[in-house]
């Protein structure tokens, strides 16, 4: 589990890189649960979990940096 705390203090670039990394590992999950290859059904959740924390800072920033 990532905490916002670490997420707040990486720079709009990192979070982007981030999010598309975890968007990466989401997809790989769903195609092994597909093929019933994973073990623990609830990692799924939890990354999904983390990558909405992660957008929620990235969309923090974004409206920070433009007013």
């Amino acid at each position: 589990m990532i905490k916002s705390s670490e997420l707040r203090s990486l720079s709009i670039d990192d979070l982007k890189a981030k999010v598309k990394d975890m968007n990466e590992e989401i997809f790989k999950i769903r195609m092994q649960n597909a093929t019933g290859a994973v073990t623990n059904k609830v990692l799924s959740v939890t990354k999904r979990r983390d990558l909405a924390r992660v957008k929620t800072v990235l969309n923090e920033k974004l409206r920070g940096a433009v007013k």
